[in-house]
């Protein structure tokens, strides 16, 4: 049996890993070293320096490349630097039409460091396909999606986007973190290029810090290794490694979170103290259309702001909950707590933050694997004042 073809639990477990072929481990070695003997200038088995292979490296990359039903693989030292990879395939002059929507961190490399360089930035809303033609022309090289967006948990259509890049020449990259490639394969439906901050639901355990890139083109791939290579913002062979034993078990948690999720969301709707939650399993979200045709399930992010928008009542809930977690990032096992406003988004304009409802109310969520009647109580509790 092929195990690209295999079932996703299947292809979470085995795809790209095999048996150490010197002692018969099961389990991925990590290869903890810089450099690899040659018998004669040339003459090597595969890997010749680990900046630009390394055996445990290349496992989780070809691991992760067959969840996203990609061909090629490449990780780096974090999410944004893998960003960086794509970015340094552009040149001075192109443009890239962006999703208005979007971590804050992807703002600020694109806003304070990309657009110096003279490569121009459309931060459009693409909750519609049609948004974004106006923006394209000559110089348009790429277009840049996430879907679940961060933190407003808007869909874009990932199919409708994938036909107008493809009418203009111009490569599509979706950054598929919030879904992970349990939910949600963008290559399926057409994209060019999948990012994801490994750092989150793939490594899964809050213990990683990484980036990678899926593609099926040949030649793209060459550009994104020469990035990889050249720059060298690789992982290490023990954060590979630790990334490769949280994937073995990315379908059970996923299916909790996503099980937690819809809990939690639907919770926080019924309460009298919540004004709007975003979330894009409801059926009245007005992307939930969407999602149900792309995504196969709504997973456990989810957004909120409170009634009356009133910073010291979220601020309040922020610093009193006991299970969930105040912190920076999403998708471990542990159920956490953030304020955009103030921590993933701080690097984006207040009146930008304004227009998309970034509010000072907003919390955002990321829903674990704990029993979700402790994560119902802990969020009554917070609000109970």
């Amino acid at each position: 049996m092929d195990i690209k073809n295999a079932k996703f639990a299947t292809k979470a477990i085995h795809a790209g890993v095999e048996p150490d072929s010197a002692t018969g481990a099961i389990m991925t070695p990590i290869y903890q070293t810089s450099t690899y003997v040659q018998t004669h200038p040339g003459g090597h088995k595969g890997f010749e320096y680990s900046r630009s292979q390394n055996p445990t490296r290349e496992a989780l990359e070809n691991s992760i490349a067959a969840l996203e039903n990609g061909k090629h693989g490449f990780c780096f030292g974090s999410g944004l630097a893998a960003i960086d990879a794509v970015m340094k395939i552009l040149k001075p002059g192109d443009e890239v039409v962006s999703i208005n929507d979007l971590y804050g961190g992807s703002f600020r490399l694109f806003d304070k460091i990309y657009k110096d360089m003279g490569i121009k930035f459309h931060f459009v809303d693409m909750s519609s396909p049609d948004n974004i033609e106006p923006f394209i022309n000559a110089n348009t090289k790429l277009i840049w999606m996430e879907s679940p967006t961060n933190p407003m948990m808007s869909i874009a259509d990932i199919e409708g986007i994938s036909k107008i890049a493809k009418k203009h020449n111009v490569r599509l990259a979706v950054d598929n973190t919030f879904a992970s490639p349990y939910l949600q394969n963008p290559i399926d439906l057409g994209a060019d290029i999948v990012m994801h901050s490994v750092t989150k639901y793939l490594g899964g355990h809050s213990d990683v810090i990484m980036g990678a890139l899926v593609c099926v083109d040949d030649e793209l791939a060459d550009q994104l290794y020469f990035a990889q290579y050249a720059v060298g913002a690789v992982p290490g062979p023990q954060d590979c490694f630790l990334v490769l034993r949280g994937i073995k078990t990315l379908h059970l948690r996923m299916q909790r979170t996503c099980e937690n999720g819809a809990v939690i969301a639907k919770f926080l709707k019924e309460h009298p103290k919540v004004d709007k939650v975003y979330w894009p399993g409801f059926e009245d979200h007005p992307n939930h259309a969407i999602a149900k045709k792309q995504m196969r399930d709504f997973g456990g992010m989810i957004s909120f702001s409170l009634v009356g928008n009133n910073y010291k009542d979220t601020e309040r809930i922020l610093s009193s909950t006991k299970v969930f977690t105040l912190a920076e990032s999403l998708g471990g096992v542990e159920s956490l707590t953030n304020h955009p406003a103030s921590m993933t988004h701080a690097s984006i304009p207040k009146e930008e933050r304004d227009k998309l409802g970034i509010s000072e109310s907003l919390i955002r969520l990321s829903v674990g694997i704990e029993d979700v009647e402790d994560l119902k109580a802990d969020l009554e509790q917070a609000m109970n004042f």
